[in-house]
C-alpha cells in the first residue's frame, strides 16, 4: 500500500512538474519589464534632505530603469508590451535575441553599477540631485510621449 502511494505521488509531482516547464516556454517575454518603472518621483527639497547614501542608490536605480527602457521606445514605453503585441514573430531566432539583449543589457548594467559604487561617492552631492531629478524627468516624458502614439 505504501508503495502505490509513493508511485502515485511520485507520478503527480513528475506530471505536475512538466505541466509547468511546458508553460514557462510558451509565455512570451516581455520587451519591457514591470521592474523598470519608478514607483515614485522625487521633488528637489526631498531629495535635499536624503542623505547620499540613499542618493546613490536612487542614482542607480535610475540608470538601470534608463538602460533597460530607452532601446526600446520605438515599440513600447511601458511594461507588458511582447513580441506578438507588435506583430512580431515569436519564433526561437526572435526569441533568442530578444534574451540575447536582456542578458547584454543586465551584464552592462552589472559593470556600470560596480564602477558606479566606486566613484560616485566622490561625486558632488548637488550634482548628484541635479542627475536623479533629470533622470526622472526623462522617465516622465517617455510616459508623455507613449500618450502622443
Amino acid at each position: 500500500m505504501k508503495v502505490k502511494i509513493i508511485l502515485f505521488s511520485l507520478s503527480f509531482f513528475l506530471a505536475v512538474g512538466i505541466g509547468y516547464a511546458q508553460n514557462k516556454k510558451d509565455q512570451p517575454l516581455n520587451i519591457i519589464s514591470a521592474k523598470v518603472a519608478i514607483k515614485k518621483y522625487h521633488s528637489k527639497d526631498e531629495l535635499d534632505r536624503m542623505p547620499k547614501g540613499d542618493l546613490l542608490g536612487l542614482y542607480m536605480e535610475r540608470i538601470e530603469s534608463l538602460v533597460k527602457m530607452l532601446p526600446y521606445i520605438a515599440f513600447a514605453t511601458k511594461p507588458g508590451v511582447t513580441l506578438e503585441t507588435l506583430g512580431i514573430p515569436n519564433d526561437k531566432t526572435n526569441s533568442h535575441a530578444l534574451e540575447a539583449q536582456f542578458k547584454a543589457t543586465d551584464e552592462y548594467i552589472e559593470n556600470t553599477g560596480e564602477f558606479q559604487k566606486k566613484f560616485l561617492p566622490y561625486s558632488d552631492t548637488n550634482k548628484l540631485i541635479s542627475a536623479i531629478i533629470f533622470y526622472e524627468d526623462i522617465m516622465k516624458s517617455l510616459h508623455e510621449y507613449s500618450e502622443y502614439n
